[in-house]
């Protein structure tokens, strides 16, 4: 984030659409807005997967995409594999793999990455043929711009913006005066 202008509260919520981790009716949620080739997002994805781990009833974990495609070329044929796997029920598995091995994000590697995800690959490979998951990619992309979103990693809490440090402890520190301000 360039920290020019303060970022507003969340103008499109958190939903159904939204690949989300933990319960629909928890206190906390912390959205995401990330970059599956951005080095910074592959940082923080696994203190935001331990935090969701961690703090199972209490928060969830909402996940957009953020293709910032001038500076990460690859990072649009990432978020479209990753939709693929979501098509199959395993967005999150895809999206930690992807982060992993960030730097193979070629068709072949993205194929690798389906097979360890445990993905029906000839379904994978179609459906990363036809874009048809491009569209998907683009709406979250537009709505962050919406949300003021101008660089990855961007972070939500209950609609608010973060943008204090991206360590787990201060996240958590976050998470928890968020919830006990919900709770006045």
């Amino acid at each position: 984030m360039d920290g020019t202008a303060p970022m507003a509260s969340l103008t499109i919520p958190v939903s159904a659409h939204d690949h989300l981790k933990g319960p629909e009716d928890a206190p906390l949620t912390l959205l995401v807005y990330g970059d599956l080739q951005c080095p910074h997002c592959a940082l923080l994805h696994p203190r935001l997967i331990e935090i969701a781990d961690e703090l199972p009833d209490s928060q969830r974990l909402a996940f957009r995409h953020f293709p910032l495609v001038e500076i990460h070329p690859q990072a649009q044929r990432a978020a479209e594999a990753a939709e693929a796997a979501a098509s199959q029920g395993r967005f999150w598995e895809m999206v930690s793999l992807l982060y992993a091995n960030q730097d193979r994000l070629d068709d072949d590697s993205l194929i690798r990455s389906a097979k360890k995800a445990n993905l029906d690959v000839r379904r994978f490979k179609k459906e990363l043929a036809s874009g048809v998951h491009a569209p998907r990619v683009r709406a979250d992309f537009l709505g962050g711009l919406r949300n003021g979103v101008k660089g990855t990693p961007t972070l939500f809490i209950n609609g608010e913006p973060y943008q204090g440090k991206l360590d787990t402890h201060d996240l958590v520190g976050a998470l928890l005066q968020a919830s006990r301000h919900e709770g006045q």
